[in-house]
């Protein structure tokens, strides 16, 4: 598909291809960007150079909240695409000041529209207005996540000590001891 976009949205844009190829690399957005990366449209604006690096830098953070708030989904199971426009929006809200919330979604529902897939607007703009519904209700969303994630490491912990305490899981198998034939 070939899109266009101008001013902030190419920063968006840019922003969105800097997440990518750094989680597609295993690398951080840093290391990118002091390497060879490939941008659709540039040169690099400066404030995609911002959010990439800002949403890179508080990313498990990030990753809290989208886990929280994508009711149903593993952070693991979305599609690259969404997971990092999920982290640039939130990135944006929770530190851009000067832009508005509802501008940010908007952004990344076209954004969503022009790179992933026919749900990604659906589907990211869900999980951004439940994030905008708390932090209008006052909710420290940051916070909120930060506790769900550590009451679901507790919860995984329980469970692989209760796997670990049933009766024979822990055992290793032997095999029959070899008896003496009498004579």
């Amino acid at each position: 598909m070939s899109t266009h976009f101008g001013g902030r949205t190419l920063a968006r844009s840019q922003a969105l291809q800097l997440l990518f190829q750094a989680e597609a690399n295993s690398r951080a957005v840093l290391e990118v960007l002091d390497g060879e990366f490939a941008l659709s449209e540039g040169p690099l604006d400066d404030y995609a150079r911002r959010l990439a690096l800002g949403a890179d830098e508080v990313r498990p953070d990030l990753d809290a909240v989208i886990s929280m708030r994508a009711r149903g989904w593993k952070l693991s199971r979305l599609n690259a695409v969404d997971r990092n426009l999920l982290r640039l929006a939130l990135y944006e809200i929770f530190n851009v000041d000067e832009v508005d919330i509802p501008v940010t979604i908007d952004e990344c529902v076209e954004l969503a529209k022009a790179y992933g897939t026919d749900e990604s607007s659906r589907f990211v703009n869900g999980v951004l207005g439940r994030v905008a519904d708390d932090l209008e209700a006052g909710v420290d969303v940051v916070a909120a996540a930060r506790e769900a994630a550590r009451a679901a490491a507790e919860k995984d912990a329980e469970a692989e000590k209760d796997i670990e305490a049933e009766p024979g899981a822990a055992e290793p198998e032997s095999e029959p001891a070899e008896t003496e034939e009498a004579e």
